[in-house]
């Protein structure tokens, strides 16, 4: 069955891909070169940024992947959840069909008696 606090999971998972996507937002595009500067501190910069860049895109894929893995456990509970609820429906259908069979035949046996 469904386990406890799916739904907390999957909320702090969303929460955590906004807290990244934000941190990714903030870094915002690659440093442009400051021609002042030689070639090397260029360089720097933009190795320093296609770093950071490159571990939040990773978190990023990381919190995807744990959000959606959350979501297939939920979604399976749910078809569980539907299995179970059909089961106990066809139950009571042939319970109901079962106890409306021998109802109709004492009725008919009290008309004929009468």
């Amino acid at each position: 069955m469904a386990k406890v606090g799916a739904g907390e999971i999957i909320y702090d998972l969303r929460k955590k891909i906004q807290d990244i996507r934000s941190d990714l937002n903030q870094l915002g595009v690659s440093p442009s070169e400051i021609p002042e500067l030689i070639m090397s501190a260029n360089l720097l910069r933009s190795n320093e940024f296609l770093s950071k860049t490159n571990e939040k895109q990773s978190e990023l894929i990381s919190a995807y992947e744990q959000y959606s893995e959350s979501l297939e456990e939920m979604l399976s509970s749910v078809f569980e959840i539907q299995k179970d609820l059909k089961d106990i429906l066809k139950e009571q259908s042939l319970m109901i069909s079962q106890k409306k069979t021998p109802a109709k035949k004492t009725s008919k046996t009290k008309k004929t008696k009468k």
